[in-house]
């Protein structure tokens, strides 16, 4: 499902991933925004979300705003900071550095990577999962189709916009098919 969304006015020149200092997450989750069904939810004790994870942001296709039971995965998300052992690898505790993780699916993952994404164990070594700017294949969620990229800038920006779209389209895709659309 490659390019569904592309051309919509969403990612016109002047709605880019663009900042003077570089993209930041402000940036991101506005772009999101603009597409068509999102749900942004920023997890926080307002919302039941653990604490660990507040302060980052998950976004969902939910046009009809069903709400939790069409929001179990998001398509997107933005994480600001190290989740202890179990995700410290980009080592996001650095002063300024953020994670937009993107859910391509396993198909796109290995049509950017090259390896099947339930393999990507095999490859992890390849990777610096903390370098800025790149596309990398997520560190803890790369056998399940995601993708990541901290601090998005000139090399990755304009991937990560089409990636970012594919992925509501798979995500509004599967949408349908679990029959929340009217």
């Amino acid at each position: 499902m490659a390019g569904v969304n592309r051309g919509l006015s969403v990612w016109s020149p002047t709605r880019r991933l663009r900042h003077p200092v570089g993209v930041i997450e402000t940036d991101v989750v506005q772009l999101v925004q603009r597409l068509p069904g999102v749900q942004v939810v920023r997890a926080g004790p307002d919302n039941g979300a653990p604490e660990i994870a507040w302060g980052d942001s998950f976004f969902f296709y939910d046009p009809d705003d069903v709400g939790e039971s069409a929001r179990r995965q998001p398509f997107a998300t933005i994480v600001t900071k190290d989740y202890g052992e179990f995700d410290a690898a980009s080592d996001l505790d650095r002063p300024g550095v953020f994670r937009v993780n993107v859910a391509v699916g396993r198909r796109a993952f290995e049509q950017l990577f090259g390896h099947p994404a339930p393999e990507h164990a095999e490859h992890s070594g390849d990777y610096d999962y903390a370098e800025l700017d790149r596309l990398l294949p997520h560190p803890v969620y790369a056998t399940q189709g995601w993708v990541c990229v901290l601090n998005p800038g000139t090399r990755s920006a304009s991937q990560l916009e089409s990636l970012l779209a594919d992925a509501h389209g798979l995500a509004a895709e599967r949408y349908r098919r679990r029959g929340f659309e009217t």
